[in-house]
């Protein structure tokens, strides 16, 4: 379910650590409830190795990570157990891409909910990022958007096709189990098929980055007050948001949309009974998983 959603910027991505718990079974995580448990920790070491979080900002910090990893543990993990239960009833049936986008939808009301749920946690350390911290953030953008452009954006036209396939059949592989070379073709016709269009997405990350950066700067420079600042970064969030509508960007999240839920209504309709039922009970162990961290085990 990655590939619905990218989330590559500091605020964004402390949403996605939060949802470790549907993010890790994108990754190729195959314990939910290993990794939510250490996501605190995650999350912590991953702001850290941009910021370099010193003293009370740090304590702060892992204090602010906890309470909002108690709130999202205690009311959202069940909904996300009834979410895949949801998944699994579809994927027995014959979902159609209309389906497929209600999933996309779905997972998207709730990334909103946790970003609302969020903003106190990022005003605190918004504003208690220094000038020095944020070239720091800014050098680990460029560095990052670095590695992303040789491994995406440069080179042949084969190469690029190939790194896209082989991170989709990654998350593909972890929810039915291996592919047979026949449908291995029909699958990477079927990506082969989608826009190659990572220089776009290059340019969507940097386009977030810059607005982080300069929100961050003009915090510096405005020293607004605390629900100043909130409202700031509420606003920034809907930006963000609201992104796959505006005007300049609208057609190519709406072909992109299209194109990736077509790609996996191939995987699904090429998938055999056995693959089903593979998908089917490990998104079981992921429920389970899910109820578990809910009451707290």
């Amino acid at each position: 379910m990655k590939n619905f959603i990218t989330l590559d910027t500091l605020f964004r991505r402390t949403i996605a650590v939060c949802l470790i718990a549907l993010f890790a079974l994108a990754a190729g995580c195959s314990s939910v409830r290993f990794t939510y448990n250490q996501g605190d920790t995650l999350l912590y070491w991953w702001l850290d190795s941009y910021a370099d979080l010193e003293g009370e900002q740090a304590t702060v910090a892992k204090r602010d990570i906890d309470k909002l990893f108690q709130w999202h543990r205690q009311t959202q993990l069940r909904d996300y157990a009834a979410l895949l239960g949801t998944m699994q009833k579809e994927l027995a049936g014959n979902p159609s891409q209309a389906d497929l986008v209600g999933i996309y939808k779905e997972i998207r009301v709730r990334g909103e909910r946790l970003a609302a749920r969020a903003v106190p946690e990022m005003t605190t350390l918004a504003l208690s990022i220094k000038p020095d911290q944020i070239a720091d953030i800014e050098r680990k953008f460029n560095s990052k958007n670095e590695e992303f452009r040789r491994k995406f954006v440069e080179g042949s036209q084969e190469k690029r096709q190939r790194e896209r396939y082989k991170k989709a059949m990654k998350q593909l592989e972890l929810w039915f189990g291996n592919f047979n070379s026949e449908q291995q073709a029909l699958l990477r016709k079927a990506s082969d098929a989608r826009p190659l269009d990572s220089h776009i997405w290059l340019e969507e990350r940097v386009w977030r980055q810059r607005r982080i950066l300069g929100l961050l700067r003009k915090f510096q420079q405005e020293k607004p007050n605390r629900e100043q600042a909130a409202a700031q970064i509420a606003a920034m969030q809907r930006e963000f948001f609201n992104r796959t509508e505006s005007p300049e960007r609208k057609a190519f999240y709406d072909t992109y949309l299209d194109q990736t839920t077509k790609f996996m209504l191939t995987a699904i309709r090429i998938a055999t009974p056995a693959q089903k039922k593979h998908a089917h009970e490990r998104m079981q162990g992921w429920i389970n998983d899910f109820q578990a961290l809910a009451a707290g085990k």
